[in-house]
């Protein structure tokens, strides 16, 4: 019961689409009806504000980072079942018939809020590759992946099997850009397009 409570609770916190909500408060209308569809922070960037896409990725992370940082620090044992809501959440949210991001900046919040050195180590692969390629979905893909390695090499194994599972979605979630990545036709950041 209680990993069912913690799973619900990070699922709460992770369901907020504030991509959506700021852009519609900003008057760029619903973020769903351009670019992928999806309502974080790359697709919300081809409205053309960078402020609200700022915003969207920032809140999208802290609603990652706050829930599962408060459980480690006072249930640790059921941190992993809020980090997996969480991820759940925004990929799957209630409030727009389950269709929501892909869960990269919110993986990069729970990958913080389960122990900083993850989150650093998730930090230095998203930001890398994107840095090298310019390719969003590659950098989340690979610091996904990282996740896991990461917490099972620095000591946090507690940690591997919901970064595992977090992994696997988020890969799944990303099955049209690894196809268009082997085609050679996955946009860059800043041209345009699907992501």
């Amino acid at each position: 019961m209680d990993m069912l409570i913690a799973l619900i609770a990070g699922y709460a916190c992770g369901s907020i689409p504030f991509g959506y909500l700021l852009a519609r408060a900003a008057g760029l209308g619903d973020v769903r009806r351009i670019g992928s569809g999806n309502i974080g922070a790359t697709n919300v960037l081809r409205t053309g504000n960078r402020k609200v896409a700022v915003a969207t990725l920032v809140l999208d992370l802290l609603k990652g980072f706050l829930p599962v940082f408060l459980a480690a620090g006072n249930y640790p044992q059921l941190a992993g079942f809020v980090a997996l809501g969480a991820v759940l959440g925004h990929c799957f949210p209630i409030w727009l018939g389950f269709k929501g991001g892909k869960g990269v900046a919110t993986t990069a919040g729970v990958s913080f809020g389960l122990a900083w050195p993850i989150g650093l180590a998730y930090a230095a692969v998203w930001l890398g590759m994107l840095a090298v390629t310019r390719i969003s979905s590659l950098g989340g893909i690979c610091a996904v992946i990282a996740a896991p390695v990461a917490a099972w090499l620095l000591g946090y194994p507690a940690a591997v099997p919901c970064l595992a599972a977090i992994a696997v979605l988020v890969i799944w979630l990303h099955r049209v850009n690894i196809l268009r990545l082997r085609q050679g036709t996955e946009p860059r950041v800043g041209s345009g397009g699907k992501a």
